[in-house]
């Protein structure tokens, strides 16, 4: 999907976020900033995606099964709810990401 020059592909600022708090506080485990990975986003061809009162809402939607795995990232919550606000598809390799159970959800 992210390769169909017919698809267009994005990145949220929640992304960006995250890897701007995740840079700063341990530099030694993630070594580029939330700055940098926007440019390598943007350099790929990808387009922002900015963060809308909508997703917000949408993240009172998002359901996770109770006997689900716990899953403590606010980030990744964030993410799935922008997804579903928008009508995109969100392909992700966290395996706890799929227990939203949420059709925009696709691992890979």
């Amino acid at each position: 999907m992210i390769l169909d020059p017919d698809n267009a592909v994005y990145y949220s600022v929640v992304s960006i976020w995250e890897a701007s708090i995740k840079h700063t506080s341990h530099p030694e485990d993630l070594e580029f900033s939330g700055k940098e990975l926007s440019g390598f986003c943007l350099e790929a061809g990808f387009l922002p995606l900015e963060m809308k009162d909508k997703h917000v809402y949408a993240l009172e939607t998002i359901l996770r099964p109770e006997k689900a795995p716990r899953h403590h990232d606010p980030f990744d919550r964030m993410l799935v709810a922008q997804a579903k606000a928008e009508n995109m598809s969100f392909l992700t390799h966290d395996s706890l990401i799929p227990y939203y159970e949420e059709r925009c959800i696709i691992p890979v």
